[in-house]
């Protein structure tokens, strides 16, 4: 996998998580904390579970093998996930500022939460992590028209179409 595809994905993954969390900042606390009986009982709960993953690769990338995951019930609030969430991202940001062709192959071992062991090339990991994301934020968007609130769009192609459109604004305002 190529650097610029990976560093593209994560551009994704950091664009569709804030859409998410600007979504969810419009729920009341109760919302946020309804047993909705998903996979994830809550919003909160399902959040959690998406920025628990993203950071515990992380922690497997800088090479420790974190015992659990986040527990939800660190985060009573909104503000204290987002909290989290914003310092995941920074240093997950600057670990993709820095992986090479060379990086992306190289294994990445690490002792799971069960205590097994496992290796995976880097850039398998990685993809792997915005899949997972994506594949919770699904889930979000089912609790959301649970809670009769409005979801929204955080397809991979309209990343794209909202970067192009932002792309041709910052050109057009050159002019």
């Amino acid at each position: 996998m190529e650097v610029a595809r990976i560093q593209a994905l994560y551009e994704y993954n950091t664009w569709a998580n804030g859409r998410v969390l600007e979504v969810a900042s419009h729920l009341t606390p109760e919302q946020f904390l309804r047993n909705l009986r998903s996979s994830y009982p809550s919003v909160r709960d399902t959040l959690a579970h998406v920025i628990g993953g993203e950071w515990i690769w992380l922690m497997r990338w800088k090479g420790s093998s974190p015992k659990a995951l986040l527990r939800p019930s660190d985060f009573p609030t909104l503000a204290a996930l987002n909290a989290r969430w914003l310092s995941v991202q920074r240093e997950q940001s600057e670990f993709v500022s820095r992986v090479t062709d060379a990086s992306l192959a190289v294994p990445v071992a690490y002792i799971n939460t069960q205590g097994d062991p496992f290796s995976y090339p880097l850039w398998q990991t990685m993809q792997h992590v915005v899949n997972h994301s994506t594949y919770h934020r699904g889930q979000f968007t089912t609790l959301l028209r649970q809670l009769d609130a409005e979801p929204v769009a955080t397809d991979f192609l309209v990343f794209y179409d909202v970067r192009t459109e932002r792309q041709k604004g910052v050109a057009e305002h050159r002019r």
